[in-house]
């Protein structure tokens, strides 16, 4: 069993997340079974942005990561206190350690700043939210930002907005299971 690890910062978008919820979901039940995901979160209960309240499964530093085969981080508003808890070092060293083990990290909108920050995508390509202040922070970690939609840049997919976030789940898919099972998942799903 794959297991994902949906990272979750107080801010969080609630679409963005939800993509990998019902993506991996659909294929736990529907596709080829080999996909459950859990949350984490730096705290117990999570804000997401608009202030929906979420309670995690797991809070940040307390259990062992190794038994996760994929990160997935969502953006989020900085309105709603996004950056404080995406750049929080606990955040930041769970990003570090899949990219130590060479995991699949799949971040949509703002989900690569923390990237960045982190320093898994210095000297990467990558991209994120189309406006000028966001692509200039995560240029500023050093990060060669491209203007596409959806980059993989080894075992990193970074995106643009929220209109990617179902494309980046599939990709995630596809990258844990097969191209088949995704399209599969896709189809049955409606996309």
């Amino acid at each position: 069993m794959k297991k994902i690890l949906l990272l979750l910062a107080d801010g969080f978008e609630m679409f963005e997340a939800s993509v990998f919820i019902d993506v991996i979901g659909w294929n736990l039940v529907e596709g080829d079974h080999s996909t459950e995901l859990f949350t984490c979160g730096l705290r117990k209960e999570i804000k997401s942005s608009f202030n929906q309240k979420f309670v995690v499964d797991h809070l940040a530093g307390d259990f062992d990561v190794g038994i996760f085969d994929a990160l997935a981080i969502p953006g989020g508003f900085e309105t709603y206190g996004f950056y404080k808890d995406a750049y929080d070092e606990k955040f930041l060293d769970l990003i570090r350690h899949f990219n130590t083990s060479k995991k699949i990290i799949a971040s949509i909108c703002v989900g690569a700043l923390p990237l960045g920050k982190s320093g898994v995508l210095k000297g990467r390509k990558g991209t994120t939210y189309p406006s000028t202040l966001r692509r200039e922070s995560l240029q500023g970690f050093g990060v060669q930002v491209l203007n596409q939609p959806i980059v993989m840049d080894g075992n990193l997919i970074t995106s643009w907005n929220p209109s990617t976030a179902v494309e980046v789940a599939f990709l995630l898919l596809e990258h844990l299971t097969t191209k088949q099972n995704a399209d599969h998942v896709r189809q049955i799903m409606g996309f």
